[in-house]
């Protein structure tokens, strides 16, 4: 049987205030997989997200990284990297310093950091960029290069917390395709957090439908289109069947959950 290359185990998080983020979420993650993590603001998609970074810990429950702990993750093979709702680029430096700072923690020499720095922006389409400052850059082209200073170590697992959420949607869309073709010549694991159903179903293999607070995973959902998806892919009927799915699973799940919490406060 194939081990997981992400497994949470009845994972649940409670913050010191009471406030309960997670219940009880179970959920395996294949390699070579594009899943989405979908469901509305504070429905503990980020939290999630950022365990399985090893950023936050489970209140109950364990998490498996490739079988084992994460003491396992940065082993050849076993590489992770995260890319954050902001850019986070240092405005002092040129964007290549910026995207090479994960190789100088790591101790690679600087030629070698240099050539991967210089492989990893030509790869996100900022090849011509490389001297420039991140306040020379347009909002998409920063999130471009946050992109490329993941991909410089070649993770085997992406993460991505809604990257591309505070873009306009042609940008959004763009880079949509781009990581969506990344994913398919690198032959990566990418989770990605959004709240975008038309997103999730264009970016994923599979779909992960979370409720809000307390976070659960309601629905898990795979997704059938072509391996290549363009601009046709988004308005053809199969995409627009998935997206009336989704949006009816979550509808659904909305009023369910304030029912519950309705319930609640009457109690």
């Amino acid at each position: 049987m194939t081990v997981p290359l992400l497994a949470v185990q009845r994972v649940d998080k409670c913050y010191p205030n009471g406030t309960v983020a997670l219940d009880d979420v179970r959920l395996d993650i294949e390699a070579g997989e594009f899943i989405s993590l979908l469901g509305p603001s504070g429905c503990g998609k980020s939290t999630l997200l950022k365990m399985f970074a090893g950023i936050e810990a489970p209140t109950h429950g364990h998490l498996r990284w490739w079988g084992g702990s994460f003491a396992t993750v940065g082993t050849p093979g076993r590489r992770l990297s995260f890319v954050f709702q902001e850019a986070t680029l240092m405005p002092w430096a040129t964007v290549a310093d910026n995207v090479r700072l994960p190789l100088d923690l790591a101790g690679v020499p600087r030629r070698q950091a240099d050539a991967r720095a210089c492989e990893a922006l030509e790869g996100v389409g900022l090849g011509k960029f490389c001297n420039a400052r991140p306040r020379e850059l347009s909002g998409g082209m920063q999130m471009r290069a946050s992109l490329a200073r993941a991909l410089v170590t070649e993770p085997d697992l992406l993460l991505l917390d809604e990257p591309f959420g505070a873009l306009d949607e042609f940008t959004r869309n763009r880079l949509d395709s781009d990581l969506r073709e990344l994913w398919r010549r690198r032959a990566m694991t990418v989770v990605f957090v959004t709240h975008s159903i038309q997103e999730a179903v264009f970016l994923s293999s599979r779909v992960v439908v979370m409720q809000a607070r307390p976070g659960r995973v309601i629905a898990d959902v795979p997704i059938h289109g072509p391996a290549s998806r363009d601009d046709a892919w988004r308005v053809s009927a199969p995409f627009i069947e998935h997206t009336c799915a989704l949006s009816t699973l979550i509808s659904s799940a909305h009023s369910a959950s304030q029912i519950e919490q309705d319930s609640e406060v009457k109690s």
